[in-house]
């Protein structure tokens, strides 16, 4: 499996994003890589990506605020796409062009308190993927509890996004 973080090789311009960018020092530098790949059915693979929030992202006292988890959700499908799209045009991670995604639409369920202070595991599996557009579903567990689902279409980031020099 690859070492580097999907959002490791974005392109310096586009890694600025607050949850996942690698440039952005008060983000939350959300890493996500590849846990499964099944060559045979490409959908079957699955990524994953850690974190501990930071005690600033309080809802309740010992508890993480809920638009902090849908951020992790949120950066963790976009990078998951990313990797899936490389995978799936059978090209390097990084290679240009960039296949850089953006959130097209984020749903999130809210199924139990997760508790601050603790390891967050998130878990990326697809139920779509073409060439534009990837729809990944997203669990978030701590202590293996499965505490908010996700679901997150991705799309490909449009030019018009693409910083000019």
């Amino acid at each position: 499996m690859n070492t580097i973080a999907f959002q490791d090789h974005y392109p310096e311009e586009l890694s600025h994003c607050y949850g996942c960018g690698k440039n952005n020092p008060d983000g939350h530098q959300l890493k996500s890589y590849w846990q499964h790949i099944d060559e045979a059915n490409l959908n079957a693979s699955t990524t994953i990506a850690h974190c501990i929030p930071d005690m600033k992202y309080t809802a309740i006292p010992g508890f993480v605020y809920g638009g902090m988890l849908a951020s992790l959700i949120d950066c963790h499908g976009t990078g998951s796409a990313s990797g899936m799209a490389y995978l799936a045009q059978n090209r390097e991670i990084g290679s240009l062009p960039p296949m850089r995604f953006v959130t097209g639409a984020l749903n999130v369920n809210y199924l139990a308190p997760t508790p601050q202070g603790v390891e967050l595991t998130l878990i990326g599996r697809f139920s779509e993927v073409k060439e534009r557009k990837i729809i990944v579903e997203i669990t978030l567990s701590a202590n293996d509890i499965v505490c908010v689902k996700g679901q997150v279409i991705a799309v490909l980031m449009p030019d018009s996004m693409t910083p000019k020099a």
